[in-house]
């Protein structure tokens, strides 16, 4: 997929204002599905965001791409089932040739030292983060939230990157002043969940 069949407003970063809360939410998106849209709306609600950015990847290192539905068409996709005008559907990371979030994240901090981030993810991704190049970089330069999924309810408990970070971990009941601490700081969300996964759309295909 060559960057000029995909329109250049999802190449570029999106626009934040000074001092505007901002959640990263990245991931293939292959395909999207209520359930990322689930986790987006919660994270807007919860963490009392002012803009959501839908980073689709052009891959992720850790799947195989042979199964990668092409970037246009999985950007597409996304905007169709995000109605919410907080959320800014974007693929920038295409455009800088960027394949890992730890490079990503650090581009983004450099370029908007104004903005607050907070990464967000959902909570299936978190007993493989430590697998992640640089998860604990990753970790202490924004704060994260990760939304609860099926069956992934109490990774929390024993995933690496939660015990390495316990002392970090905030109560959910303060996520809305998450974007406040200075990371490493997360917490866990809980909430409403969709069963669906990318991975089973794919295979009923």
């Amino acid at each position: 997929m060559h960057s000029q069949e995909i329109d250049y407003r999802h190449l570029r970063m999106p626009h934040a204002e000074r001092g505007m809360v901002v959640g990263l939410f990245g991931g293939s998106f292959n395909p999207p599905h209520q359930g990322h849209a689930l986790v987006a709306e919660i994270a807007i609600r919860r963490l009392g965001l002012d803009q959501l950015w839908w980073m689709v990847t052009p891959g992720n290192p850790l799947k195989s791409r042979n199964h990668l539905a092409p970037l246009a068409e999985r950007i597409a996709l996304s905007e169709a089932i995000t109605h919410d005008p907080r959320i800014k559907v974007t693929a920038f990371e295409q455009r800088l040739g960027m394949s890992y979030t730890a490079n990503t994240l650090a581009y983004i901090k450099a370029r908007n030292t104004h903005i607050h981030f907070i990464w967000i993810m959902g909570a299936d991704s978190l007993n493989t983060f430590h697998r992640w190049q640089k998860w604990q970089e990753i970790a202490r330069t924004f704060p994260i939230a990760v939304i609860d999924r099926p069956g992934s309810t109490l990774s929390y408990l024993s995933a690496k990157m939660a015990k390495t970070f316990q002392y970090a971990r905030v109560d959910e009941d303060d996520a809305r002043v998450l974007w406040k601490r200075q990371a490493p700081a997360w917490t866990f969300i809980h909430g409403r969940r969709s069963g669906l996964s990318s991975t089973a759309l794919r295979a009923a295909q």
